[in-house]
């Protein structure tokens, strides 16, 4: 689970490195950002395959190409963020949009097992990977380049605007997703009287509220108010509602895995 959450953090950041307006930031703030996906890379080697039971099946990469998978990401932000300090910024873009990638397919590959890929519930489980990838990402991506207006603060609001954008994307997203797999299999969460389903137990319920509240309505609620506040040029009050976002986020997202672990539905 926790090389799974490392995983999703760097993809998600990675991301928004992608879709962000980059001219518009200083490099200051890419230089920053990928040393934190190195940290993330450096946990992502040392959990993988550490705590028993993380996996509920084998999945398409073992632990030990998600170490290989993790070196070769800290070893790409470590020499990207070194550009990045040199103010080379077209070869310091070329290497996020490498880790992006990677990160990307890793999440997948390490979330499946070769079958799943042939259902439509492991399609789902991958499609929510990648979708609260993006609200967590987003979320921390957008709230540390909130606090990167106080070294820069002329900066125009557009890269934060966009950020922000994409929050609501993803969480809206992982809403769509998260309702039709309720759609699906709501007789194995609520229970079912004609098959004799008994669903799950009451904590599994207070999970499930927390992973929608906090992992979707929450980022979707924080996008409005980030948008509302933007307005007026407030970076600062926006980057409080995000660092809530951030919370929320992570809530809901750990709420969310242990119920995956626990339930095997891609929720």
């Amino acid at each position: 689970m926790i090389t799974q959450f490392a995983i999703r953090l760097i993809c998600g950041l990675s991301l928004v490195w992608c879709i962000m307006p980059r001219r518009q930031v200083t490099s200051g703030f890419f230089r920053i950002q990928m040393l934190v996906t190195l940290g993330l890379s450096a946990l992502t080697g040392m959990s993988a395959g550490q705590f028993a039971g993380e996996e509920a099946a084998p999945t398409l990469l073992t632990p030990f190409f998600v170490r290989v998978i993790a070196g070769i990401v800290g070893a790409l932000s470590f020499v990207g963020s070194v550009f990045w300090t040199l103010e080379r910024r077209a070869a310091g873009e070329r290497f996020g949009f490498a880790i992006a990638a990677i990160a990307t397919v890793t999440l997948v590959l390490n979330c499946v097992s070769q079958n799943s890929l042939r259902t439509l519930f492991g399609n789902l489980y991958w499609l929510s990977e990648l979708a609260t990838a993006g609200v967590s990402g987003t979320a921390v991506g957008g709230m540390l380049l909130g606090h990167w207006y106080l070294t820069a603060p002329t900066m125009s609001t557009s890269p934060l605007n966009r950020v922000n954008v994409w929050l609501g994307v993803c969480a809206g997203l992982r809403l769509l997703l998260a309702i039709v797999a309720m759609a699906m299999f709501h007789g194995a969460v609520f229970g079912d009287a004609a098959s004799g389903t008994a669903g799950v137990s009451s904590t599994h319920l207070v999970w499930l509220s927390l992973q929608w509240l906090g992992g979707m309505v929450g980022p979707l609620a924080c996008c409005f108010m980030v948008q509302r506040i933007l307005k007026y040029r407030n970076t600062q009050s926006a980057t409080g509602v995000l660092f809530v976002g951030v919370i929320l986020a992570f809530l809901g997202e750990m709420t969310g895995a242990l119920l995956r672990n626990e339930l095997q539905l891609p929720f």
